[in-house]
Protein backbone atom coordinates (compact mmCIF):
# COMPACT_ATOMS: atom_id res chain seq x y z
CA UNK A 1 0.00 0.00 0.00
CA UNK A 2 0.50 3.92 -0.69
CA UNK A 3 2.68 5.35 2.69
CA UNK A 4 0.79 7.70 3.93
CA UNK A 5 4.11 9.31 5.67
CA UNK A 6 5.89 10.56 2.35
CA UNK A 7 2.80 12.00 0.26
CA UNK A 8 2.01 15.39 0.12
CA UNK A 9 -0.48 17.37 1.71
CA UNK A 10 -3.76 16.39 -0.78
CA UNK A 11 -7.22 15.56 -0.47
CA UNK A 12 -6.71 11.69 -0.81
CA UNK A 13 -10.59 11.79 -0.82
CA UNK A 14 -10.95 12.94 -4.35
CA UNK A 15 -10.69 9.71 -6.87
CA UNK A 16 -7.79 10.60 -9.56
CA UNK A 17 -7.80 8.61 -12.54
CA UNK A 18 -4.22 7.31 -11.75
CA UNK A 19 -5.19 5.29 -9.14
CA UNK A 20 -8.35 4.45 -10.61
CA UNK A 21 -6.37 2.63 -13.14
CA UNK A 22 -4.00 1.11 -10.25
CA UNK A 23 -6.72 -0.46 -8.95
CA UNK A 24 -8.01 -1.98 -12.04
CA UNK A 25 -4.71 -3.44 -12.49
CA UNK A 26 -4.75 -5.09 -9.10
CA UNK A 27 -2.10 -2.50 -8.12
CA UNK A 28 -1.73 -1.68 -4.36
CA UNK A 29 -1.47 2.74 -4.84
CA UNK A 30 -4.87 3.27 -4.54
CA UNK A 31 -7.36 4.80 -1.61
CA UNK A 32 -10.71 4.04 -0.87
CA UNK A 33 -12.27 6.97 -2.71
CA UNK A 34 -10.36 5.65 -5.98
CA UNK A 35 -11.55 2.24 -5.29
CA UNK A 36 -14.89 3.40 -5.36
CA UNK A 37 -15.23 5.33 -7.81
CA UNK A 38 -13.82 2.51 -9.70
CA UNK A 39 -16.36 0.25 -8.85
CA UNK A 40 -18.68 2.58 -9.53
CA UNK A 41 -17.33 2.25 -13.49
CA UNK A 42 -17.13 -1.39 -13.13
CA UNK A 43 -20.99 -1.23 -12.72
CA UNK A 44 -21.80 0.33 -15.76
CA UNK A 45 -19.09 -1.19 -17.88
CA UNK A 46 -18.24 -4.64 -16.53
CA UNK A 47 -15.77 -5.32 -18.50
CA UNK A 48 -13.68 -2.38 -18.06
CA UNK A 49 -10.62 -4.35 -15.95
CA UNK A 50 -10.26 -6.60 -19.35
CA UNK A 51 -9.93 -3.56 -21.28
CA UNK A 52 -7.31 -1.69 -18.99
CA UNK A 53 -5.08 -4.99 -18.55
CA UNK A 54 -5.50 -5.41 -22.65
CA UNK A 55 -3.94 -1.80 -23.13
CA UNK A 56 -1.53 -2.40 -20.40
CA UNK A 57 -0.34 -5.40 -22.43
CA UNK A 58 -0.25 -3.45 -25.55
CA UNK A 59 1.92 -1.26 -23.98
CA UNK A 60 4.27 -3.58 -22.88
CA UNK A 61 4.23 -4.93 -26.44
CA UNK A 62 4.57 -1.50 -28.28
CA UNK A 63 7.65 -0.63 -25.48
CA UNK A 64 9.19 -4.42 -26.38
CA UNK A 65 8.74 -3.55 -30.30
CA UNK A 66 10.73 -0.02 -29.28
CA UNK A 67 13.65 -2.16 -27.76
CA UNK A 68 13.94 -4.15 -30.86
CA UNK A 69 13.57 -1.08 -33.27
CA UNK A 70 16.65 0.20 -31.63
CA UNK A 71 15.00 2.85 -29.12
CA UNK A 72 16.46 2.92 -25.55
CA UNK A 73 15.07 5.93 -24.53
CA UNK A 74 11.56 6.11 -23.15
CA UNK A 75 9.30 9.80 -22.29
CA UNK A 76 6.25 8.35 -21.09
CA UNK A 77 3.67 11.12 -20.37
CA UNK A 78 -0.11 11.16 -17.81
CA UNK A 79 2.87 7.96 -16.62
CA UNK A 80 0.92 7.02 -13.37
CA UNK A 81 2.37 5.22 -10.84
CA UNK A 82 5.14 2.65 -12.28
CA UNK A 83 3.85 -0.25 -10.41
CA UNK A 84 2.07 -2.94 -12.49
CA UNK A 85 3.96 -4.07 -16.15
CA UNK A 86 6.11 -0.96 -15.63
CA UNK A 87 8.11 0.93 -18.67
CA UNK A 88 11.31 0.51 -17.43
CA UNK A 89 11.79 -3.00 -16.47
CA UNK A 90 9.89 -4.27 -19.72
CA UNK A 91 12.76 -1.80 -21.68
CA UNK A 92 15.11 -3.97 -19.86
CA UNK A 93 13.71 -7.32 -19.81
CA UNK A 94 15.74 -8.38 -23.00
CA UNK A 95 19.00 -6.80 -21.41
CA UNK A 96 20.82 -3.62 -21.98
CA UNK A 97 20.39 -0.49 -20.46
CA UNK A 98 17.32 1.57 -20.93
CA UNK A 99 16.26 5.32 -19.88
CA UNK A 100 12.54 5.88 -19.14
CA UNK A 101 11.73 9.96 -18.11
CA UNK A 102 7.85 9.02 -16.72
CA UNK A 103 6.07 12.37 -16.33
CA UNK A 104 2.54 13.44 -14.29
CA UNK A 105 0.83 16.17 -12.84
CA UNK A 106 -0.52 14.66 -10.06
CA UNK A 107 0.95 14.93 -6.74
CA UNK A 108 0.27 11.56 -5.39
CA UNK A 109 1.37 9.80 -7.95
CA UNK A 110 4.07 11.75 -8.42
CA UNK A 111 4.98 11.17 -4.63
CA UNK A 112 4.68 7.38 -4.52
CA UNK A 113 6.76 6.99 -7.95
CA UNK A 114 9.80 8.97 -6.79
CA UNK A 115 9.75 6.61 -4.08
CA UNK A 116 9.85 3.65 -6.01
CA UNK A 117 12.68 4.47 -8.74
CA UNK A 118 14.42 6.54 -5.79
CA UNK A 119 17.85 3.86 -6.13
CA UNK A 120 17.55 3.64 -10.61
CA UNK A 121 19.67 6.47 -11.85
CA UNK A 122 18.21 5.80 -15.35
CA UNK A 123 14.69 6.58 -14.49
CA UNK A 124 12.95 9.41 -13.55
CA UNK A 125 9.66 10.81 -12.57
CA UNK A 126 8.70 14.67 -12.90
CA UNK A 127 6.08 16.60 -11.92
CA UNK A 128 4.58 18.75 -14.84
CA UNK A 129 1.73 18.84 -16.84
CA UNK A 130 2.02 17.83 -20.21
CA UNK A 131 0.03 19.94 -21.79
CA UNK A 132 2.23 22.13 -21.18
CA UNK A 133 5.60 20.44 -23.82
CA UNK A 134 7.80 23.61 -22.89
CA UNK A 135 7.80 22.62 -19.11
CA UNK A 136 8.16 18.93 -19.53
CA UNK A 137 11.06 18.73 -21.76
CA UNK A 138 12.80 21.93 -19.51
CA UNK A 139 12.34 19.73 -16.76
CA UNK A 140 15.68 17.98 -15.40
CA UNK A 141 14.46 14.79 -15.17
CA UNK A 142 13.62 14.97 -18.83
CA UNK A 143 16.01 17.39 -20.37
CA UNK A 144 19.16 15.89 -18.12
CA UNK A 145 18.13 12.24 -18.74
CA UNK A 146 17.27 12.62 -22.55
CA UNK A 147 19.02 12.77 -25.31
CA UNK A 148 17.16 14.37 -28.03
CA UNK A 149 19.83 14.27 -30.82
CA UNK A 150 18.93 9.82 -30.79
CA UNK A 151 15.79 8.39 -31.27
CA UNK A 152 12.95 9.05 -28.37
CA UNK A 153 9.64 6.53 -28.01
CA UNK A 154 7.28 8.89 -26.82
CA UNK A 155 4.32 7.27 -25.04
CA UNK A 156 0.79 8.51 -24.83
CA UNK A 157 -0.88 5.49 -23.64
CA UNK A 158 -4.03 5.98 -22.05
CA UNK A 159 -3.63 9.66 -21.26
CA UNK A 160 -4.94 11.45 -24.21
CA UNK A 161 -8.45 10.99 -23.65
CA UNK A 162 -7.60 13.11 -20.60
CA UNK A 163 -7.01 16.08 -22.63
CA UNK A 164 -9.96 18.14 -23.58
CA UNK A 165 -10.84 19.16 -27.47
CA UNK A 166 -10.08 22.87 -25.91
CA UNK A 167 -6.33 22.45 -25.38
CA UNK A 168 -6.18 20.32 -28.92
CA UNK A 169 -4.71 16.58 -28.39
CA UNK A 170 -3.92 16.92 -31.82
CA UNK A 171 -1.43 20.18 -31.48
CA UNK A 172 -0.56 19.25 -28.71
CA UNK A 173 1.09 15.48 -30.06
CA UNK A 174 2.25 17.48 -32.51
CA UNK A 175 4.33 19.51 -30.60
CA UNK A 176 5.62 17.02 -28.59
CA UNK A 177 6.96 15.35 -32.20
CA UNK A 178 8.59 18.15 -33.58
CA UNK A 179 11.07 17.96 -30.60
CA UNK A 180 12.51 14.63 -30.86
CA UNK A 181 14.78 12.64 -33.63
CA UNK A 182 13.70 11.14 -36.93
CA UNK A 183 13.20 7.59 -36.06
CA UNK A 184 11.33 8.28 -32.91
CA UNK A 185 8.57 6.19 -32.21
CA UNK A 186 5.22 7.76 -31.01
CA UNK A 187 3.13 5.28 -29.13
CA UNK A 188 -0.47 5.82 -28.32
CA UNK A 189 -3.74 4.19 -26.96
CA UNK A 190 -6.91 5.96 -25.97
CA UNK A 191 -10.54 4.91 -24.78
CA UNK A 192 -12.88 5.02 -27.66
CA UNK A 193 -17.03 4.55 -27.84
CA UNK A 194 -16.84 3.55 -31.31
CA UNK A 195 -17.94 -0.19 -30.07
CA UNK A 196 -20.53 0.59 -27.46
CA UNK A 197 -21.53 4.52 -27.27
CA UNK A 198 -24.06 4.09 -24.72
CA UNK A 199 -21.47 2.31 -22.22
CA UNK A 200 -18.90 4.38 -23.08
CA UNK A 201 -20.82 7.50 -22.18
CA UNK A 202 -22.71 5.96 -18.98
CA UNK A 203 -18.55 4.61 -18.16
CA UNK A 204 -17.47 8.45 -19.17
CA UNK A 205 -19.90 10.05 -16.87
CA UNK A 206 -18.40 8.21 -13.45
CA UNK A 207 -15.18 10.13 -14.41
CA UNK A 208 -16.77 13.22 -14.38
CA UNK A 209 -16.86 13.13 -10.75
CA UNK A 210 -13.07 12.54 -10.28
CA UNK A 211 -10.24 15.17 -11.15
CA UNK A 212 -10.03 13.79 -14.24
CA UNK A 213 -12.92 14.10 -16.51
CA UNK A 214 -12.55 12.01 -19.99
CA UNK A 215 -13.08 11.97 -23.38
CA UNK A 216 -13.58 9.05 -25.94
CA UNK A 217 -13.54 9.77 -29.29
CA UNK A 218 -13.77 7.95 -32.63
CA UNK A 219 -10.96 6.02 -34.24
CA UNK A 220 -11.02 8.31 -36.47
CA UNK A 221 -10.37 11.26 -34.63
CA UNK A 222 -7.62 9.45 -32.78
CA UNK A 223 -5.84 9.04 -36.14
CA UNK A 224 -5.36 12.30 -36.69
CA UNK A 225 -2.93 12.43 -33.28
CA UNK A 226 0.15 10.66 -35.32
CA UNK A 227 -0.25 13.64 -37.72
CA UNK A 228 2.67 12.80 -40.58
CA UNK A 229 3.98 10.13 -38.23
CA UNK A 230 3.84 6.48 -40.39
CA UNK A 231 2.07 3.74 -38.71
CA UNK A 232 3.38 0.62 -38.17
CA UNK A 233 1.66 -2.48 -39.15
CA UNK A 234 -1.43 -3.60 -38.55
CA UNK A 235 -1.93 0.04 -37.99
CA UNK A 236 -4.33 1.63 -35.82
CA UNK A 237 -6.58 -1.30 -34.38
CA UNK A 238 -8.03 -2.38 -30.64
CA UNK A 239 -5.20 -2.39 -28.18
CA UNK A 240 -5.92 -6.46 -27.74
CA UNK A 241 -5.46 -6.67 -31.17
CA UNK A 242 -1.73 -4.97 -31.89
CA UNK A 243 0.68 -7.41 -32.47
CA UNK A 244 -0.62 -10.33 -30.05
CA UNK A 245 1.89 -12.55 -28.62
CA UNK A 246 -0.82 -15.20 -26.90
CA UNK A 247 -4.44 -15.59 -25.86
CA UNK A 248 -6.40 -12.43 -26.65
CA UNK A 249 -9.82 -14.49 -26.21
CA UNK A 250 -10.57 -12.96 -22.50
CA UNK A 251 -9.69 -9.16 -23.69
CA UNK A 252 -12.30 -6.46 -24.43
CA UNK A 253 -12.58 -3.92 -26.70
CA UNK A 254 -12.14 -0.44 -25.60
CA UNK A 255 -8.64 1.02 -26.44
CA UNK A 256 -8.01 1.94 -29.79
CA UNK A 257 -4.43 1.52 -30.28
CA UNK A 258 -1.20 2.27 -32.57
CA UNK A 259 2.67 3.07 -33.15
CA UNK A 260 4.05 5.28 -35.75
CA UNK A 261 7.63 5.87 -36.34
CA UNK A 262 8.34 9.32 -36.97
CA UNK A 263 9.74 9.95 -40.78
Amino acid sequence: MTDLSRLPDVDITVPNAARMYDYHLGGSHNFAADRAAADRTREVMPWIVEAVRANRRFLGRAVRFCRAAGIDQFLDLGSGIPTVGNVHEIARSGGGAARVAYVDNEAVTVASAAALLEDDPLTTITSADMRDPDAVFDAPGVRDLLDLSRPVALLTVAVLHFVSDDDDPVALCAAYRARLAPGSMHVLSHVTADHDPDTAAAAASTYQRTAHPIWPRSRARIATMFGDAQLVEPGLVDASGWRPDGDVADEHVGFTAGVARLP
